[in-house]
C-alpha cells in the first residue's frame, strides 16, 4: 500500500529533479522565457497536488455483513488499496470514451456453441476451455466463469478479454454469453433481449451446469449484463449454482439512469450513440422482426427511452414502457439475492449516478458488497501511465473470482 505522503514526495523530488535539468540544459536569455518555465513547473505541483489529494482516493466498500466485509478485506486487497485513476485522463467521459481504444485486445481463441431457447431461438455462447490450465488439468473439476457483456457487447468487447485473460492465468475455463442477435448469429424467432428478462440466462447457466457438473460456476456481468445478473439471483434467491457473482458499472434504478443520460452533454455523447447500435441489430434482423413490430417506428427513435417505447417494452409484454423500467431495475430484488455477490461502480459514472447506486439497500443484505470509487467512467477503471493492459476492475475481477473459487467454502453462509 502506497501512502499519500511517500507519493507526494516523489513527484516533487521528480519535479525539483526537472527543474534543475531544464536549468542546466536549456539557456533561458529572456525574461519572459524563465517566467514560462516558472508557470510549467508551477501548473505541474499544482495539478499534481490536486491530483494526490482530491482525485486519488480509496475506494468505499460497504457490506451488509461483517462476515462478507472481512472476507473481501482479507482476500482481496485491492478493495482497501488507493485506487489512482490514469492522471491524465481521470474525468469520467473521457475514462468512459477512451477505455476502448487505450487497453489492449488479449489474443483469445473462442469455441463457439449455439444452443437452443424455449421459444426456438438460438443463444450464441463462446467458450475459451483453458485446456493448458496446470492448476486445474482435469476439465470435469475446471471451475468455470460466466461472463455477461453490456447493452451492445460481445465476447469480443476490451474488458470481456481482459477478464478472459484474467481467467486464463488463474486456470478457469470462461464462457461468454452473447444476447441474441448481436454477435452474428441469426435471429430465429422475433425476440431479442432486454434486462429484465432472465430466461436466456436462466438457460444458459442449466446447460453450463449440465456440461461440466463437477465444476464450480461464478459470473461476472458488466453494464447490462450486470443488472441481468443481479436480476436473475434477485429471482432465483437460492436456487442457483453460481457460487458468487462480481457486477461492474450495473444501472441500479433504469429511471435515474435513463435521465442522467438524457441530459444534453450525455445525450449527445452517449445517448445517441447507442441508441444508433441498437437500430443498427434490428436493422440486420429486420426481416424476422417487422413480422411484429413497427420498424419503421422503431428506427426513428432519438434516445434510448423512445426505442424502449417503441421496441423493448412491447416485445417483452409490458403494459408501459414505465412498468418495463420499473421491472428492470435491479435495485428492486436486491432483498432476495442470497448469492455472494460484489459490485464495483463509480461514483462519477453517467449511466449510472451517484445518486442511484443502491447503498441503503446493500446494507441490509449480508450477501451484498459495494465498492465504490470516486472516479472510473463506465467501464472505464483506467489506471497506470498508459493503460493499456491492466485496469483496476480488473484486478477487482481476478481477486474476487479466485477468492470465490478457492476459499468460497467461507461464504456458503453469509446470514
Amino acid at each position: 500500500m502506497i501512502s499519500l505522503d511517500f507519493n507526494f514526495n516523489i513527484l516533487t523530488r521528480d519535479l525539483c529533479d526537472l527543474s534543475h535539468y531544464l536549468e542546466n540544459q536549456v539557456k533561458v536569455g529572456l525574461f519572459g522565457s524563465g517566467v514560462g518555465l516558472s508557470l510549467v513547473l508551477g501548473f505541474s505541483a499544482a495539478y499534481t497536488c490536486y491530483y494526490l489529494l482530491s482525485v486519488a482516493k480509496k475506494p468505499q466498500l460497504i457490506s451488509g455483513g461483517k462476515k462478507f466485509y472481512h472476507f473481501l478485506r482479507e482476500q482481496c486487497p485491492v478493495v482497501s488499496e488507493t485506487y489512482y485513476p490514469t492522471f491524465w485522463c481521470w474525468e469520467s467521459r473521457i475514462q468512459t470514451l477512451l477505455r476502448p481504444f487505450v487497453t489492449a485486445k488479449p489474443g483469445v481463441v473462442y469455441k463457439n456453441e449455439l444452443i437452443k431457447a424455449a421459444d426456438g431461438g438460438q443463444i450464441s455462447l463462446d467458450w475459451f476451455d483453458n485446456d493448458d490450465s496446470l492448476s486445474h488439468p482435469d476439465p470435469a473439476t475446471r471451475p468455470t466463469v460466466l461472463l455477461l457483456p453490456g447493452l451492445t457487447g460481445t465476447s469480443r468487447e476490451s474488458y470481456i478479454l481482459h477478464m478472459v485473460q484474467q481467467s486464463r492465468d488463474l486456470g478457469y475455463r470462461c464462457v461468454v454469453f452473447n444476447n441474441r442477435g448481436v454477435s452474428g448469429e441469426t435471429l430465429l424467432t422475433p425476440r431479442t433481449y432486454c434486462a429484465a428478462n432472465t430466461e436466456d440466462l436462466e438457460t444458459v447457466i442449466e446447460h453450463i451446469q449440465k456440461t461440466n457438473e463437477a465444476a464450480p460456476i461464478m459470473a461476472a456481468g458488466v453494464s447490462m449484463g450486470g443488472m441481468m445478473l443481479a436480476n436473475y439471483l434477485g429471482r432465483k434467491g437460492r436456487e442457483t449454482c453460481l457460487k458468487g457473482v462480481v457486477v461492474f458499472s450495473a444501472g441500479w434504478d433504469v429511471f435515474k439512469c435513463t435521465a442522467s443520460l438524457e441530459k444534453p452533454l450525455d445525450r449527445f455523447i452517449f445517448n445517441s450513440y447507442l441508441t444508433s447500435c441498437l437500430q443498427a441489430s434490428v436493422h440486420r434482423h429486420r426481416p424476422v422482426l417487422e413480422k411484429c413490430y413497427d420498424i419503421d417506428h422503431v428506427m426513428k427513435a432519438k434516445t434510448l427511452r423512445e426505442f424502449d417505447e417503441r421496441f423493448t417494452s412491447i416485445m417483452f409484454g409490458y403494459p408501459t414502457n414505465d412498468d418495463y423500467y420499473h421491472d428492470a431495475s435491479p435495485v428492486h430484488r436486491l432483498k432476495s439475492v442470497q448469492v455472494p455477490m460484489l459490485c464495483l461502480n463509480a461514483a462519477d459514472d453517467v449511466f449510472s449516478p451517484s445518486h442511484a447506486i443502491p447503498v441503503e439497500a446493500v446494507k441490509q443484505n449480508p450477501n451484498l458488497a459495494l465498492l465504490i470509487t470516486c472516479h472510473g467512467g463506465h467501464i472505464g477503471f483506467l489506471e497506470g501511465l498508459w493503460p493499456r493492459r491492466s485496469t483496476y476492475m480488473d484486478r477487482v475481477f481476478k481477486q474476487f473470482a479466485k477468492a470465490v473459487i478457492e476459499q468460497g467454502s467461507v461464504l456458503q453462509d453469509l446470514s
